[in-house]
């Protein structure tokens, strides 16, 4: 699968976003009655979450 880089600056910014919109899945998650959708959205918060901590390396790491 092709890869791309992001400058550290954009890095910082999908950082943001996604801190910004992991509280809001977590009570969709919550409020959702409908079986499939919440496994739809506990997929998406999984990867949200595993996109979280790689970024968080990889700015630790200093690129």
């Amino acid at each position: 699968m092709p890869g791309f880089e992001l400058t550290a600056e954009e890095q910082q910014t999908l950082l943001e976003i996604l801190e910004r919109y992991h509280p809001d899945i977590r009570r969709e998650i919550a409020n959702t009655d409908d079986r499939e959708y919440r496994r739809h959205l506990k997929k998406k918060e999984a990867f949200m979450k595993d996109l979280l901590e790689r970024l968080k390396k990889q700015m630790g790491s200093g690129l």
